[in-house]
């Protein structure tokens, strides 16, 4: 018998082998152009949405989409069969040159196969030189995994609030 939150050998090998194909993304804007005006043109009385958006499944290992749960901010997520195996939402300001990165989700039978470290690498390397944070109020026993995958980058993932020009969700 498996223990659902532990997966099986198999489980950790494929995500192991997921973790090394960053490079197969998936896109998807997720903007609504019509929705976007409306809401611009009557100051957000019109337009709204019933519910969050929902995310879409793309058919790549790897997909970059709208969040789910921060208006504005972007997903990048990894696909393992049916399971969305790991998910993190991130935002970056060009003009103040930093990015920040909120609740990275690993689902726990591919926890520790390297998912996270790549899912946020490719991140990272899509908008190099940047400042790299989070915003703070982080779950309890997440400082070690901050502390683990910060090591070298800049700005190391300390929590640090969103500049003016960035919403925060």
């Amino acid at each position: 018998m498996t223990d659902p939150d532990t997966g099986t050998l198999a489980d950790r090998a494929a995500a192991r082998r997921l973790a090394a194909l960053t490079d197969q993304i998936g896109r998807a804007s997720g903007r609504e152009p019509i929705r976007e005006f409306l809401q611009w043109i009557s100051r957000g009385r019109l337009g709204r949405r019933n519910g969050w958006p929902k995310v879409p499944r793309l058919p790549t290992p790897w997909q970059d989409t709208i969040s789910a749960e921060r208006i504005g901010w972007r997903q990048r997520a990894a696909n393992l069969g049916d399971d969305f195996a790991f998910a993190v939402d991130y935002q970056v300001c060009q003009l103040c040159g930093t990015g920040w990165v909120e609740q990275p989700y690993t689902l726990p039978k591919y926890q520790r196969c390297g998912l996270a470290a790549a899912g946020l690498a490719a991140v990272r390397a899509e908008y190099p030189g940047l400042s790299w944070h989070t915003l703070g109020g982080h779950i309890n026993g997440s400082p070690p995994f901050w502390a683990k995958v910060g090591i070298g980058v800049p700005g190391g993932y300390q929590p640090r609030e969103v500049c003016p020009h960035v919403k925060p969700g």
